[in-house]
């Protein structure tokens, strides 16, 4: 079983309240390594939640260009790892022959945090990767109202951060605002590898006509990550960073940020999003 969560026990203290110290049980969001291995060379470790890894080494690897459909992967599995005792906490995935491996210079050594999706990185060019797919022409029409219903369904479904408040989401969504599936990460480059991860393996790539909703802000790595994934719009209910404008513009991909609410700012691409 996933170890999402821990509990331990705390001091709580509220100076509103009585202002007496008292001993209580907490819920703490579980943060440990992944190493993802390609044909059991390591590849890439990244502190996440556990939960969904075979979804977020198959994300991950797509996000990072290194596989292009779900038919280049043979097996994915958990592996035991050194830990005792088991922790799982290494994914294989055996490419086909015909994939080629993935590079392996010191400007491809991934060491990603939970805060940041690209440390390691040497170089600008190792940062950016090209999508095999074009959203600038995708059809997707959203209504404002519904878009602004989005966050509090986001919120809605997210469980673990229900006990912990220590958690990212992203969510994908239709174009009329249902939720077809989320995930959660103590990092949100993670829990948008497990979405990506899991329409991977659900055949459902591209993600033509489809909404991903990011809990924080919307950063480089995040708008290409959705670029990667064929999403012609990504929301977040936090502000973009410059690069991710950028990044967006280029791609044709409508990008909404503080999405609180009736209010939002849409900074590319503005035609898909309609009052």
């Amino acid at each position: 079983m996933a170890r999402t969560m821990t509990r331990r026990p705390v001091v709580k203290i509220d100076l509103d309240g009585s202002g007496e110290p008292r001993r209580r049980p907490d819920d703490l969001a579980a943060e440990e390594p992944l190493e993802i291995r390609v044909r059991k060379q390591p590849l890439a470790v990244t502190m996440r939640t556990p939960g969904h890894d075979i979804d977020l080494a198959m994300g991950f690897l797509l996000t990072e260009g290194i596989i292009g459909t779900a038919g280049d992967v043979v097996t994915a599995q958990l592996c035991a790892g050194t830990d005792t005792p088991n922790t799982y906490n290494v994914v294989d995935i055996a490419l086909g022959a015909e994939v080629p491996p993935p590079v392996t210079d010191p400007s491809r050594n991934f060491y990603t945090t939970s805060s940041c999706g690209v440390c390691g990185k040497a170089s600008i060019d190792a940062v950016r990767v090209r999508s095999r797919f074009s959203v600038a022409d995708d059809p997707l029409s959203v209504p404002a109202r519904t878009l602004s219903l989005l966050p509090e369904r986001l919120r809605a479904a997210q469980r673990t951060f229900a006990r912990t408040g220590g958690l990212h989401a992203a969510g994908l969504f239709t174009a009329d605002g249902e939720l077809v599936v989320l995930r959660e990460d103590v990092g949100r480059h993670n829990a948008v590898d497990k979405v990506i991860g899991w329409a991977l393996r659900e055949g459902r790539l591209p993600l033509t006509g489809h909404i991903l909703l990011v809990s924080g802000r919307a950063s480089f790595e995040l708008t290409q990550k959705a670029w990667m994934a064929g999403l012609p719009l990504l929301a977040a209910v936090s502000a973009p960073s410059t690069l991710a404008a950028e990044l967006a513009d280029e791609a044709g991909m409508t990008l909404v940020g503080f999405l609180r609410g009736p209010s939002m700012n849409v900074y590319t691409a503005t035609h898909r999003v309609t009052v």
